[in-house]
């Protein structure tokens, strides 16, 4: 398991690109669009780190659509999209490796840590948050509630 954080986040808006999809097209090849999403947001606005992989406007939950924005806080003028992070109680996932292999071995760490019936927190599903801080460092920030 990576290391886990309670932190409080403040409000932070966000620019870059977007696009909708879901866990179930992002396991196949002819249906993932969250690394032409990433080319193409890097290939274009060639921003400086820290960059930003926001989770926003859930369906349901981790099994519907959501949108994702490939942004940064500032710097990235003509980027068509926005997003506010929300303030909140956020859980910090942190890790280290090659970045595509580090985040989906994260997100699967996240997930089963959820499906433990004895944690406290149960997802937000409102936004949560990758916070990219150099080519071999993520933190996944997971908006929680309290039961």
């Amino acid at each position: 398991m990576p290391n886990i954080q309670k932190v409080d986040v403040e409000a932070k808006q966000l620019k870059g690109l977007k696009i909708r999809t879901c866990n179930a097209d992002e396991c196949s090849p002819e249906t993932q669009k969250i690394g032409a999403l990433w080319g193409q947001f890097i290939g274009t606005y060639a921003p400086s780190f820290p960059h930003y992989g926001v989770y926003f406007n859930y369906e349901s939950d981790f099994r519907g659509m959501y949108d994702l924005l490939a942004g940064v806080e500032s710097g990235c003028d003509g980027c068509p999209d926005t997003v506010q992070i929300q303030e909140g109680r956020y859980l910090k996932f942190s890790t280290k490796g090659e970045l595509h292999e580090a985040v989906m071995q994260c997100w699967k760490q996240i997930w089963a840590y959820f499906e433990d019936p004895s944690v406290d927190e149960r997802r937000a599903y409102e936004t949560d948050f990758e916070v990219y801080s150099s080519p071999t460092e993520v933190a996944v920030y997971v908006g929680v509630h309290y039961f």
